[in-house]
């Protein structure tokens, strides 16, 4: 081999194990894992939790009609199995106001509980429905706001006999909906290609260009009234407060990123969380400005799609395969 080729060679080698370097991670680990593996049994996504207004009594709905309870804050979990026949059902989100509870799920079904869980009953649905239930969220005795995969969103204030629109015009498939604590909402087009947005009065959603070129992958509110976006390729970015089109500079915590980022939430004005594909768990504590790696759980065979916390001490991050994790606090 000439002496040309073996200098072009070496140079090939460098350039590949340059390239290999940018893509390994560096991001520092977190100093504490705070988080509880909990492995449940079942097969199913977990995709939704809430609890009624003893912190302790709380419900995880899944895919494959998953149904568990706790009674001890999410340390141990009990499985519960409905009377659905053989329909084949999954759960896509659940939500409590006091005893009384509601879940929503694929294909068209929606239950109803007024003791806290301990009886559910099945509340017929049209068949005219605009799309399938996606989100349900409890406002008080008898009240509840529904929004289905379609982007129609319902009320009833008579615990679920009848329904009003709240908006006259659907948005179309959607790959995520979200909603805020003040009854906005957000919707991630399926194709990811663009999002909409609408507001309690409006009677139809807004609809908005994605900020770059990277497809989105899921929004959704900051209590400050902003939006956040996770897209391909590991993007994150904050918008504006009360201005939805008035984006921050993109971050990307972890360059050249192979695997997705899923969700986002808040446990206090500083400190975020965000979950990902293959066990990736990220972390802020500075509203976004550094981030740090859970290097402690990236070895759970799971996709950590949803982080939920229902107050700066009681947190979970909800994967596929029966995995959850359970936010325990620093002493």
């Amino acid at each position: 081999m000439s002496l040309f080729l073996r200098r072009l060679k070496q140079i090939a080698i460098l350039i590949t194990i340059s390239i290999l370097c940018l893509s390994c991670s560096d991001l520092n680990s977190v100093s504490y894992n705070p988080w509880q593996i909990k492995t449940l049994p079942t097969e199913a996504i977990l995709s939704d939790i809430a609890f009624t207004d003893n912190s302790n009594h709380g419900w995880l709905v899944g895919t494959q009609a998953s149904l568990f309870e706790t009674t001890d804050g999410g340390n141990t979990w009990q499985q519960k199995v409905l009377n659905l026949e053989d329909e084949k059902v999954s759960f896509s989100a659940i939500s409590f106001a006091g005893e009384e509870g509601w879940i929503v799920g694929k294909p068209s079904i929606l239950l109803h509980t007024e003791d806290g869980g301990t009886t559910w009953s099945r509340i017929p649905l049209s068949s005219k429905l605009p799309g399938a239930p996606d989100g349900i969220v409890a406002l008080g005795t008898a009240s509840a706001e529904m929004v289905t995969d379609l982007g129609a969103i319902y009320k009833t204030t008579d615990g679920g006999k009848t329904w009003k629109a709240l908006v006259e015009g659907a948005v179309g498939v959607a790959r995520h909906i979200n909603r805020s604590a003040d009854g906005k909402y957000v919707a991630v087009s399926a194709r990811g290609n663009f999002y909409s947005t609408w507001e309690p009065g409006q009677t139809e959603w807004t609809p908005h260009q994605r900020t770059s070129s990277r497809r989105l992958q899921n929004m959704g509110f900051n209590s400050d009234d902003s939006l956040w976006l996770l897209a391909r390729g590991g993007q994150i970015q904050f918008s504006e407060p009360e201005d939805f089109e008035a984006w921050q500079e993109p971050i990307y915590p972890e360059f050249s990123t192979s695997w997705g980022l899923l969700d986002i939430a808040y446990r206090n004005p500083e400190e975020i969380w965000v979950a990902g594909g293959s066990g990736n768990l990220l972390a802020s504590f500075d509203a976004g400005k550094t981030w740090q790696k859970d290097r402690e759980v990236e070895e759970v065979p799971s996709n950590f799609y949803k982080v939920v916390f229902l107050s700066p001490e009681q947190g979970f991050v909800l994967g596929e395969r029966g995995v959850l994790l359970k936010y325990e606090p620093t002493t």
